[in-house]
């Protein structure tokens, strides 16, 4: 009889079924599934029991580098502890972002010596004249672009205006990637900010005053109309109100090739969280009131939004405490990939609202699919032996101190979740026991983009 490298026994979250398996993985990839629990032999058993095991988590929006103290090592470090296999870190590094080939192929380099999980990266433009780096970060292995239609700094992360937009999409369009963009109406926001300051108005809930649903819906409105007209695929990051899933299901029953995601904080905060929790929950967009956070549920059960997100932003308190006497101050984001995985899944497969295979299909397969990854996302024959093992009766408790990023700052400290990570392996080696990460940097991957040339090192 045939032995295996490792076999997985436990729960098998499949596309269409769950079922009481295993899994036979012969170099880091899955080769055989049955619906026996003692039928194959392995050098290695892992026995999960009743514990589910799913496709490993994707995070496509992640920011190692927007504080330098973070990267690669703490950031993967984390999202291992959080069930997450294959994560897309975005281009917004300090000092520099990855908006010309040099600094893509630079980053490469680091991200072989020192990640734990497999990695895409994201390629972005310079806010004027950077368009002829989109064809050669694509062929370099740029797994998307990213753009902001809100300026947070005009070298780093710009505001891309909409002439340099239109030529972005003709030529993203012919790599077959997709375009994605933070949707914020600049303009109105920058007004607003200035408004209040003026009057003093600097309390927490001010954030979300001075950026009102309409702020994100006109931003993504444009774009949605400029993908209409170039044909380029479109990704709208960080919805915070169900109002633009509204829109761009209008534009899907048009043609318009758009996909969109939100992250965990959008639908576990409201605002008054902002209020109670200060800079600890500022992100942009911001967090929305109840009645919106319940409508952004509503489009998520009804399949009209394709992936959640962390937005993982790993600010310390020197970042976040300098906004608490004044919102306005304070650095935005939140640190998600160690959290993410549990608190969806005790916030909906806990809680009964999605089934196993749906939370599948959210958290790692239309990640996989709509970022065009070959061999992630499923737990299928051929697909990579990346899988995240959640026991669903265990109960634990956020500690925002043990946080492996950075970043040990959560509105979530102290919140009890039901369902823990207690391993997760990524290419047959379990990279995290449930206690501990247990493989040196340098084990994570780079894995280029489907645009990539055939001659660039990682796994195509």
């Amino acid at each position: 009889m045939k032995t295996f490298d490792v076999v997985v026994r436990g729960k098998l979250v499949l596309e269409e079924e769950v079922i009481n398996g295993e899994i036979g993985v012969k170099d880091g990839k899955v080769e055989i599934i049955s619906k026996n629990t003692t039928h194959l032999q392995g050098g290695k058993i892992l026995d999960f029991g009743n514990a589910y095991v799913f496709p490993g988590t994707i995070d496509v929006h992640v920011h190692c580098f927007s504080n330098p103290n973070e990267g690669f090592i703490s950031t993967s470090t984390s999202a291992a502890a959080g069930g997450i296999t294959t994560f897309l870190d975005m281009p917004y590094d300090l000092p520099n972002p990855v908006n010309n080939v040099e600094q893509f192929e630079k980053k490469v380099k680091k991200l072989e010596e020192e990640a734990i999980v497999d990695i895409c990266l994201w390629g972005t433009i310079s806010k004027k004249g950077g368009t002829d780096q989109i064809i050669p970060l694509a062929e370099a292995g740029a797994v998307a672009f990213k753009m902001s239609t809100f300026e947070t700094d005009a070298y780093r992360f710009p505001r891309i205006p909409d002439p340099e937009i239109m030529k972005a999409m003709d030529l993203i369009k012919e790599t077959g990637l997709r375009a994605a963009f933070h949707s914020e109406n600049d303009e109105i926001i920058v007004d607003l900010i200035e408004e209040y300051q003026r009057e003093n108005k600097v309390y927490p809930s001010a954030h979300m005053e001075t950026r009102p649903p309409v702020t994100e819906t006109s931003a993504v409105l444009k774009l949605l109309e400029f993908a209409y007209w170039t044909g380029v695929k479109l990704h709208i990051v960080h919805v915070s109100h169900p109002r633009t899933i509204e829109l761009i299901q209008l534009f899907k029953k048009q043609g318009v090739q758009v996909t969109s995601e939100t992250c965990y904080p959008y639908l576990l905060l409201d605002v008054h969280d902002l209020e109670k929790f200060g800079p600890r929950a500022k992100n942009n967009p911001p967090l929305r009131k109840p009645d919106e956070v319940k409508g952004l549920w509503d489009q998520l059960k009804a399949q009209n939004i394709e992936l959640i997100s962390s937005d993982h932003a790993p600010w310390g308190p020197e970042h976040k405490d300098r906004g608490k006497d004044n919102i306005f101050l304070s650095a935005s984001g939140l640190p998600g990939v160690e959290i993410m995985t549990p608190l969806m899944f005790d916030s909906t497969v806990a809680k009964g609202i999605l089934t196993p295979i749906e939370f599948a299909k959210l958290m790692s397969t239309h990640p996989a699919e709509v970022f065009q990854i070959p061999r992630k996302g499923k737990v299928a024959v051929g697909y990579d032996a990346d899988f995240a093992v959640i026991d669903p009766e265990a109960i634990w408790v956020i500690d925002e101190t043990k946080f492996r990023s950075y970043s040990k700052m959560s509105p979530f400290h102290g919140k009890e979740i039901k369902g823990k990570i207690i391993q997760t392996i990524v290419r047959g080696k379990t990279v995290f026991d449930g206690n501990a990460v247990i493989v040196k940097p340098g084990f994570g991957q780079f894995v280029p983009g489907s645009a990539a040339k055939e001659n660039v090192v990682g796994r195509k």
